[in-house]
């Protein structure tokens, strides 16, 4: 069995803020957690080790994109017409306290089996690609991230903490290729144009609208049948989220922790 927790849509200081709780907590429930959510505003997310520099901070401030850094490495995600997804768990967890490309692998595994029932034609990368990579998350997939003829489906990042295990990651609903060339310090040649050809949303995959619930649902359902559990709903602890409130003040929150590097 997993827990399974869809959260209201939150600013990014409080989901981060969230899924690092989860993660610190991990080791205190006997089942991994899975959390569905989203983002209220539009916020741009970089990762725990990105240079501050790779943001266009007046076009994010301009458009009122709220800023966080990530608990988990990798590059920058805009998050605003998506579903993202996080997974928590110990360490010692037979099915996820592997090695890091293997635990990425199984989720991705989970991910594979829901989103196909949205879009047949959902595959995962393999074989790093020989690309430079920018700033943007979305411009190359890695190993086991989904794509769909060679374009970016979901972006995901891992880290482990206190003998636990967090990934998250986003599955693009809707893709606003504008909108990202601008809050992002890019290379010149890789313009909305060129962005338009590396990452794709459910939207175009499906050729239809695809809304946050059918899309959590799929998800759900998805890691049910690759892995044979139950998905029990569920909801933060008061000890998660005590210490939720607690980073969100201390660290998501904090300028000193978003501008570090």
């Amino acid at each position: 069995m997993w827990r399974y927790i869809v959260s209201a849509a939150a600013d990014g200081a409080t989901n981060m803020a969230i899924d690092h709780a989860l993660a610190l907590h991990a080791n205190q429930s006997a089942y991994p957690t899975l959390r569905i959510y989203r983002w209220q505003p539009a916020c741009l997310s970089i990762g725990a080790f990105q240079p501050y520099s790779d943001v266009n901070v007046a076009a994010c401030e301009q458009a009122q994109i709220e800023i966080v850094r990530r608990p988990t490495g990798g590059r920058a995600i805009l998050h605003d017409a998506e579903l993202t997804y996080s997974i928590t768990a110990p360490n010692s967890n037979p099915l996820l306290g592997g090695r890091v490309l293997s635990t990425y692998r199984t989720i991705s595994h989970g991910l594979l089996v829901g989103l196909r029932q949205l879009v047949s034609s959902i595959d995962w990368a393999s074989g790093a690609s020989a690309a430079p990579k920018s700033a943007a998350c979305f411009d190359t997939p890695n190993d086991f991230e989904l794509i769909v003829a060679g374009r970016k489906l979901v972006g995901s990042a891992q880290t482990r903490t206190r003998g636990a295990m967090l990934q998250h990651g986003t599955v693009l609903l809707h893709a606003d290729h504008q909108q990202l060339s601008k809050v992002l310090h890019l290379p010149a040649e890789l313009d909305p144009i060129a962005l338009a050809e590396r990452l794709i949303a459910l939207d175009e995959a499906a050729q239809r609208p695809i809304s946050f619930d059918e899309a959590h649902q799929a998800i759900v359902a998805g890691f049910a049948s690759a892995f044979n559990i139950t998905l029990q709903p569920d909801q933060l602890t008061d000890q998660e989220q005590a210490t939720a409130e607690r980073l969100r003040h201390e660290r998501y929150s904090n300028p000193a922790w978003l501008q570090r590097r």
